[in-house]
């Protein structure tokens, strides 16, 4: 039940809902009241926002700070001198996130958003780093089988053997993932993969239970790399949803200065969660 207040007043406190709702408060005070000025004015001021909210430049500047020293990706310790490097590790973490699950999809239609990216950056440090375990988290939500089974699946139609894949069903968010993966890590190192956004508070978790994960970003999303003209004056919902990101991962912060810490996550067996693909 907390879960799920949380996740609705986290949705109502996005950009886009916020917009909205000052919007429609706008063109109440328009229609039915005597306030036209204050009306116009906050309508105009809402749409505003949502324009340069929608602009790279904008977006993308929100975003960086948020993203901050996790986007530079993880190597083993023979790669390029330009990137992070780790002694190879037993295990790799990846993160659940946005997912659904239709069987009659091809397997990675089924992670979406930033899900995808992660379980490829994944796949990518498994070759790297030989005989490590892939562990993947993340509830179920209303779908018939978790993120876990889905990510899983999807590593497994991608060449991972069965035997190196994990899946940990019950976790419905960040820090109750920590607490699962205590429970077949341990205290030794190994690879955290999530998205760049997502990097700083899921290391928190983690280190706040005495882990010790090596952070491997994925899907970076701000861009500093040049772009045409109108690609970064022209407003976009693609670069939205940066603002978004940002915000998202913003009031997560907060959330998790202020609040206790949850209980562990029970029940779940490692040697019980593996999942074949179908």
């Amino acid at each position: 039940m907390l879960f799920l207040l949380k996740k609705s007043i986290g949705s109502l406190l996005m950009p886009l809902p916020l917009i909205i709702l000052v919007s429609f408060a706008a063109l109440l005070l328009l229609w039915f009241t005597r306030w036209q000025k204050t009306g116009k004015a906050i309508l105009s001021l809402s749409w505003l926002i949502l324009l340069l909210l929608s602009l790279q430049p904008v977006a993308d500047k929100l975003l960086l700070p948020v993203e901050g020293k996790y986007v530079q990706r993880y190597e083993p310790d023979t790669a390029h001198s330009d990137t992070i490097k780790y002694d190879p590790v037993k295990y790799i973490v990846v993160l659940g996130g946005g997912f659904t699950y239709n069987p009659q999809w091809a397997p990675s239609a089924n992670l979406i958003s930033n899900s995808l990216p992660r379980v490829t950056e994944g796949i990518r440090l498994y070759h790297l780093n030989p005989g490590a375990k892939m562990i993947f988290t993340g509830g179920k939500g209303v779908n018939s089988i978790s993120s876990a089974e889905v990510a899983a699946m999807v590593a497994q139609s991608m060449g991972i053997p069965v035997e190196d894949t994990i899946a940990l069903k019950k976790p419905l968010d960040t820090e109750e993932e920590a607490s699962a993966v205590e429970k077949v890590v341990g205290q030794q190192p190994f690879i955290l993969v999530t998205s760049a956004n997502h990097m700083a508070r899921s290391v928190k978790f983690f280190e706040q239970r005495g882990m010790h994960p090596i952070a491997a970003p994925a899907n970076q999303l701000a861009i500093t790399t040049p772009l045409y003209p109108w690609e970064k004056y022209i407003p976009s919902s693609y670069y939205f949803s940066h603002t978004e990101r940002a915000w998202y991962e913003t009031l997560g912060l907060i959330w998790q200065a202020i609040k206790p810490t949850s209980t562990d996550i029970k029940g779940e067996k490692p040697e019980e969660s593996q999942q074949k693909s179908s």
